[in-house]
């Protein structure tokens, strides 16, 4: 009985430290992310009311979905990242059911609507608890932890550390995006569908799911919004993302560490480039667009698991022991497609070209369409013609046709010859500067002797549709670099599959595999350092200029690796086990090359405090603290009006870039900053066009500078303007307007009365 006991509790204790063994790279992850919040000033209890919401309203009712549609189960943590994806998916619809009804402080009862059926219907109950999963290689799960550290200190050390939730002092400096985008999560706290915050009334037709998402795990957690866009929101969804990213590589290609690859080149890897201050070539530093534009890391998060339900339909990989996700597969591309019309722009036509090149592809070689990937086409249309004729109103938001607009200003024009060089070389750097880490899928095709399976064709149409409309099109704000982030996804899980099987056709060992990853580490560690002690410097406008130290550079690493082929044999001599090994080590430092660059914009961020190397605009903490005062004594439904409109005036024209009031205060403004309204985005003024409704403006500014008793009624009962915002620094109120408002808040910057 003693021997028996013993053989019991040492079993039971050899199965906690299996278990805690397993479960350790997840609980690595979330303690770095955890740090990095606690660290820049987040309350414990605000990170734990997320960490509930994210549990018990996302992870929770998307997984038991998920599962209900997939056939087999195949390993934890992709149950559980397709869980995560599916739940935001249908917070979405919860969200805009209660918000619409008018019951947005109810939406945290939204998870009922899935747990209920769950717990009630015997068909269902089974998908409570589920055995029978796939383990997952230690390697793999410490390598997933690491990526996604990595990134959240990168995260930490350019965005969480140096923008604080709510600025502290008159100078505080902000990326121009960041208010704008905090005003449309505002708006959807009460709002569905979204409106204009800087002009109330106006029809916002823009992809605004994304802030929807962060507006409901404020509703949900209690967790004040400003916290959740500057603290909780981007963290989260990166991790998330770079997950997703993982698991989908490994169910597309079959092979674990091709997604565990694709996720360190898409969120370890930055762009190939020379650091020389300008960190904004062809568009916009990809590693930065997860703060700056946190809807594009959302859209990703939907992405991602779309392109795997749509890789089952279009033809799953030769040999693949990954279970297929049956017929629950189109019901995924379905929602996750649906959910993609409003999460970013880009997504949708990336998707349907890949679709369209993958058909074309199939009719040329194997002379018939498939009917699984035409019906897929089929629901990509459906989705984009929703989302172009719906959601943005076939507003162009400034998008127009124009063939290399992205190029051109890195070109001066010159003679026939000079020009056509300075052409050639800009589509090289653009080349080198975007597409570089996705070079392994060049070597898969070759490995493949060009002759692809059908799940590759479709990765490798969304990898070049990207880059390709953004070369097709034109934005005065270089948003057409956003196609291209789209083909990411589609690209490093295509890259990632490469480099896997590079390596296993080199027959690495365990001891060959870690020296490539520390010879790997080595390189990117050297590259950094070089090009932090070394920076070059640059014009503070694109030109050919800004692109000369990046063709530079790549010359220098050209001419090295051409010394280490030349010197190759003889080292081989030296040690024999580097024979049939040199594209495998050639291929592995040209998809690290670009490592410097999120090291490289980390540092940005501390050169230039608070906005990085990026438009940034003052955010005095006057501002915000009347702002938020508004927010905590007036009604969501209350409509704002401000003298401040213009984040400068320049030569007497009003640069209508400020979003301030809206969004701290939550507040729809009768008229605020105007630049940002889908029929204003794309005129040939800029920033600097006029507010479209004169009288509208007329009205407001009367208000402030000659108030009168009717024209004060006139906007409380025509325009529903509740609150008159003053900052005395654009200009001091008429000292008529204390006697016919009443003055509830003061600072030294700002006055807030109330309309009787």
């Amino acid at each position: 009985m003693t021997a028996l006991a013993t053989a019991e509790r040492s079993h039971t204790a050899g199965s906690a430290r299996s278990a805690a063994a397993r479960y350790a790279p997840a609980v690595a992850g979330y303690a770095v992310i955890a740090a990095a919040l606690l660290g820049t000033g987040t309350a414990p209890t605000d990170l734990l009311r997320w960490t509930g919401y994210l549990l018990l309203a996302v992870l929770l009712p998307g997984t038991l979905v998920f599962r209900a549609l997939r056939r087999r189960p195949h390993t934890l943590v992709e149950e559980l990242a397709f869980g995560a994806a599916v739940g935001l998916v249908l917070e979405l619809a919860g969200w805009a059911m209660f918000t619409a009804a008018g019951a947005a402080e109810l939406l945290w009862l939204w998870p009922l609507a899935v747990l209920v059926p769950f717990a009630a219907v015997p068909r269902l109950r089974r998908h409570w608890r589920v055995t029978g999963y796939a383990p997952v290689p230690i390697g793999w799960a410490w390598a997933l932890a690491g990526v996604v550290a990595g990134f959240t200190l990168y995260l930490y050390a350019s965005f969480l550390r140096v923008n604080p939730v709510l600025p502290a002092d008159e100078g505080q400096a902000q990326y121009i995006d960041l208010a704008f985008q905090l005003s449309l999560a505002g708006a959807a706290t009460h709002q569905a569908p979204l409106q204009v915050p800087q002009v109330a009334g106006e029809p916002l037709h823009y992809h605004w799911f994304g802030f929807a998402h962060l507006a409901a795990g404020s509703l949900i957690s209690g967790v004040e919004l400003p916290t959740v866009f500057f603290r909780l929101g981007v963290p989260t969804l990166c991790a998330l993302a770079a997950v997703l990213v993982a698991v989908v590589g490994w169910r597309i290609s079959g092979r674990p560490y091709a997604g565990v690859a694709a996720a360190a080149l898409m969120f370890t890897v930055g762009e190939f480039g020379y650091e020389n201050g300008l960190r904004q070539l062809f568009g916009t530093q990809a590693t930065f667009i997860v703060w700056g534009s946190p809807s594009m890391t959302y859209s990703w998060v939907l992405l991602l698991p779309l392109l795997a339900a749509l890789g089952e339909l279009v033809g799953r990989a030769r040999g693949s022991t990954v279970p297929a996700l049956g017929r629950g597969a189109w019901v995924l591309a379905a929602l996750f497609l649906a959910a993609s019309t409003g999460a970013k722009a880009s997504s949708v036509p990336v998707v349907l070209a890949a679709l369209a090149f993958t058909a074309a592809l199939w009719l040329a070689v194997r002379r018939r369409l498939p009917r699984a990937v035409l019906a897929a086409a089929g629901l990509a249309l459906a989705a984009q013609l929703f989302a172009t004729a719906v959601l943005f109103a076939f507003e162009s938001h400034g998008v127009t046709v124009e063939p290399f607009s992205g190029l051109r200003p890195y070109v001066q024009p010159g003679a026939a010859g000079t020009t056509a060089l300075l052409w050639a070389l800009t589509f090289v750097a653009f080349l080198l500067n975007l597409q570089l880490r996705l070079a392994g899928a060049v070597v898969l095709l070759r490995l493949r002797r060009w002759r692809p399976e059908p799940v590759q064709v479709f990765l490798l149409g969304g990898a070049l549709a990207g880059p390709a409309i953004y070369l097709l099109v034109g934005h005065p704000g270089s948003s057409n670099q956003y196609f291209t982030r789209a083909g990411f996804a589609f690209g490093v899980l295509l890259s990632g599959w490469g480099w896997v099987e590079l390596l296993d056709r080199a027959a690495l060992g365990a001891r060959g595999r870690a020296l490539l990853g520390a010879g790997a580490a080595g390189f990117a560690v050297l590259l950094t350092a070089v090009q932090l002690r070394f920076p070059a410097t640059s014009p503070p406008t694109p030109s050919y200029e800004s692109v000369l130290p990046l063709l530079t550079w790549a010359a220098v690493l050209l001419a090295v690796a051409l010394a280490v082929q030349l010197c190759w044999p003889a080292l081989i001599r030296r040690w024999p086990g580097l024979a049939g090994r040199g594209p495998a080590v050639l291929l592995t430092a040209a998809l690290v090359a670009g490592a410097p660059g999120l090291v490289s914009d980390a540092a940005a961020a501390h050169r230039f405090p608070n906005g990085g190397a990026y438009p940034a605009e003052r955010m005095p903490a006057s501002r915000v603290a009347a702002a938020r005062w508004v927010y905590a004594h007036s009604d969501p439904d209350d409509v704002l009006a401000t003298n401040a409109h213009c984040r400068a005036v320049v030569d007497g024209w009003c640069d209508a870039r400020s979003f301030w009031l809206s969004g701290y205060a939550q507040r729809s403004v009768l008229v605020e900053g105007w630049a940002f309204a889908p029929r204003m985005v794309g005129r040939p003024e800029g920033p600097y066009a006029p507010f479209w409704d004169a009288e509208r403006l007329r009205a407001n500014d009367e208000a402030f500078t000659a108030p009168t008793a009717a024209g004060l009624a006139r906007l409380r009962d025509a325009y529903g303007v509740r609150w008159l915002v003053v900052d005395r620094a654009v200009a001091p109120e008429s000292p008529a307007l204390a006697t016919l408002a009443e003055l509830r808040h003061t600072n030294a910057r700002l006055a807030v009365y109330r309309l009787r």
